[in-house]
Order: C-alpha cells, then structure tokens, then sequence
C-alpha cells in the first residue's frame, strides 16, 4: 500500500512540475510568422480575451475542433475575443489549405519546428493537440483545456 501511495505521489508531483504556465500567470509571449512571413507576438493582443489553440492540418480532432471555434469565434468576436491559433504543421502548404477549407478568419500563425519538439512546446509542456488556453485581457492564463461548451460559459462571463 505505501508503494502505491508513493507511486501517487510522484505521478502527482510530476504532473505539478511538467504543468503548463500555471492558471493565474501570465502568458509567455510568443513571436511566430503568419502565412505572409509577418511575425505576430501574442502579447500584441494585450486587452482582448485571447483563444490561444495550438493545432495542426493532420490532426483530425484539431479539424472537428475548428468547425467548432468557428462558431464560437462569430458568436464573439465582436465582443473584443481574438483567437492565436499556432500551427505545428511542417508542411505550410497543408496548413494554409486546412485554415481555408475549414473557414477559419481569425488570427493563424506556424512553427513548423514545433511538430519535433522545441522551446515553444516546453514552454507549454504541449503533449497532445489540440490545446487551447483561456487568456484576459490583462495577459493572464484563465483556463486550459476546455472544451468548447466550458468556453463559451467562461467568454461569456468575461466578455
């Protein structure tokens, strides 16, 4: 028994020390490239709450979730809400055919060395994609991990 609870506990301490930028903090910035090569930092969007979505084209759960953030995206975005959307693709082609075939109109940049491991997913501690994180508009990590439902209560509590 004293086995399994020290198993527990170090699972749990693990899990503390390989957490992503804690709730509360604020955001680490990120400077990537869009799809014409113009580098955007997400600190530029300091007063807006920020959807940050990591993702990728061959990721099929990435997919269904974009149909799913165009809804909430229209529904908000008039009410100051931006999306970051960062693509691991390595392929920019695959990439810009997925953000138009999915309709996506908001914010979209690439690190198409993140697919392979890099200080942006340390930072993050990204270990499976889609990711999303909630952002205000002071720059601070709200929330992570929700699904669109939980997203659309906590956008329109802060919007």
């Amino acid at each position: 028994m004293k086995t399994l609870f020290f198993i527990l506990g170090f699972l749990m301490l693990q899990s503390v020390v390989n957490a992503q930028p804690p709730i509360g903090s604020f955001a680490p910035d990120i400077s990537l490239p869009n799809a014409n090569g113009q580098v955007v930092q997400l600190s530029s969007l300091k007063g807006k709450v920020v959807v940050l979505d990591f993702w990728a084209s061959w990721c099929g759960p990435c997919r269904i979730s974009n149909r799913e953030m165009v809804k909430v995206y229209q529904q908000f975005k008039d009410k100051g809400l931006e999306v970051y959307a960062v693509s691991i693709d390595v392929n920019k082609k695959a990439w810009t055919n997925a953000v138009k075939k999915d309709n996506i109109s908001w914010l979209q940049v690439i690190d198409t060395k993140a697919a392979n491991g890099n200080e942006l997913t340390q930072t993050w501690n990204l270990r499976y994609i889609p990711s999303t994180f909630l952002i205000d508009k002071e720059g601070r990590i709200v929330a992570g991990g929700l699904q669109h439902d939980e997203l659309e209560k906590w956008l329109k509590r802060m919007l």
